[in-house]
C-alpha cells in the first residue's frame, strides 16, 4: 500500500468512525442539554440555533485520537504506521479541546452561564500551551523553521521562533473560532486546509503527519454529516480552539507556515476583521468599520443567506488554498 493510499484510507475510516457515533454522542448532549447560548447582539436568523447541541468537536477529536493512539501503539508488536512526531500536534488537539469544552462547559452550565470563561484566563492559558508546543517543535523535533516559495534553503529564525511559533498557534486558534459562527463553514474550511497541509507533508516524506491530516480531514468530513445547514450539531470551542491550533503545528512542522493567510484564507480574514473592527471603534470613539464583526456577520446583515456565506466563503478558501499548495510546489 502506498503512502496516498494508506493517507486516504485512514481518512475513509474516520469518517466511519464518526459517522457511526454520531448519533449516540447526540443523544447524549441533548439528554445533558448542552444547548448552544444564542447571544442579542447576533442577527436574529440566528435565533434558530437556540439550544442546538454544543461541544460537537467532541465528534471530531475523539475518532482521530484513537486512530492515532491505536496506530502508534502497533509499533510495539514490530509495525511501523504512525511515528512519534504525530504526538505533537494530537497532544496541540486534545490540549486546545479541553480548553476549549471548560469554556464551552462554563457558557452553559457555569458560573459564567452564557459568557464562558474570562477572556484574559483563556488567553493566558493558550500563551502558555503555545510556547510548550513551539519550545518542543524547535528543540525536540528540530522542525524546519520557515520555507519561503522560490528559496531553496531554510531560513533559521534562532531563538525567535518560539514566540514567531506561540504567535501563529494562539492566532490560528482564535481565528478559527471566530470562523465558527455559520453551519459547516468552520468544519469545510479545516477540511480543506488539512487537506493541503497533509499533501505537502507527502510532497515532504513525513508520511505521518500527512496520515494524521487525512485522519483528521476524514473525521471533520463525519461531523460535517451532522453540522451541514440546518445543524443538528455545533462544534463549539471544544472543536474551533483545537482545530486551529492543530492545524497551526501541523504547518509548522511542514515548514511552510507562511503560506498560511492563503491557505486559511477565510479564518485569517475572520481574525482580521475582528482586530480592524475593535481599533476602528476604539480610534473612531464609538463608530463601527463593519455593520458586525467577525466578517461573516457582516454579510449576514447584508442580507446574504448563511448558505450564500457558507459556499462563497469555502470558494474563496478553496481558491486559496489551491494558490498556497502551488505556492509550497515552487
Amino acid at each position: 500500500m502506498n503512502e496516498t493510499t494508506m493517507a486516504l484510507s485512514l481518512a475513509g475510516l474516520s469518517f466511519m468512525m464518526t459517522v457511526i457515533w454520531g448519533g449516540p454522542l447526540l443523544r447524549v448532549l441533548r439528554h445533558f442539554k448542552i444547548g448552544k447560548l444564542i447571544r442579542v447582539e447576533e442577527p436574529t436568523s440566528h435565533y434558530v440555533k437556540m439550544g442546538t447541541p454544543t461541544m460537537g468537536g467532541v465528534m471530531i477529536i475523539i475518532p482521530v485520537a484513537i486512530v492515532t493512539i491505536l496506530l502508534n501503539a502497533v509499533a510495539l508488536v514490530g509495525m511501523r504506521l504512525l511515528g512519534r512526531s504525530v504526538l505533537v500536534p494530537l497532544v496541540a488537539m486534545i490540549a486546545y479541546a479541553v480548553l476549549g469544552a471548560i469554556d464551552d462547559w462554563e457558557g452553559i452550565h457555569g458560573k459564567r452561564k452564557g459568557e464562558g470563561m474570562r477572556i484574559r484566563t483563556k488567553f493566558v492559558a493558550q500563551v502558555v500551551l503555545a510556547i510548550g508546543l513551539a519550545w518542543v517543535l524547535k528543540y525536540m523535533l528540530e522542525v524546519p523553521d520557515v520555507i519561503l516559495p522560490g528559496i531553496p534553503f531554510t531560513l533559521d529564525l534562532g531563538i525567535w521562533y518560539i514566540p514567531i511559533a506561540a504567535f501563529i498557534i494562539v492566532s490560528l486558534s482564535n481565528a478559527v473560532n471566530f470562523t465558527d459562527g455559520l453551519d459547516g463553514l468552520a468544519g469545510l474550511i479545516a477540511a480543506t486546509a488539512f487537506t493541503v497541509y497533509g499533501g505537502i507533508a507527502l510532497m515532504q516524506g513525513q508520511v505521518f503527519i500527512a496520515r494524521f491530516c487525512f485522519t483528521m480531514v476524514g473525521a471533520l468530513f463525519g461531523f460535517l454529516w451532522f453540522n451541514v445547514h440546518p445543524a443538528e450539531l455545533i462544534m463549539g470551542d471544544t472543536g474551533s480552539l483545537s482545530l486551529g491550533a492543530t492545524l497551526a503545528v501541523v504547518s509548522l512542522m511542514t515548514g511552510h507556515w507562511a503560506l498560511l493567510p492563503l491557505i486559511a484564507i477565510i479564518p485569517v480574514s475572520e481574525a482580521v476583521s475582528v482586530v480592524i473592527q475593535i481599533a476602528f471603534f476604539k480610534l473612531t470613539h464609538g463608530r463601527r468599520f463593519f455593520k458586525m464583526a467577525p466578517v461573516h456577520l457582516h454579510f449576514e446583515l447584508l442580507g446574504w443567506s448563511e448558505t450564500q456565506i457558507v459556499q462563497r466563503f469555502w470558494l474563496i478558501g478553496l481558491l486559496g488554498a489551491m494558490l498556497g499548495i502551488g505556492l509550497a510546489l515552487v
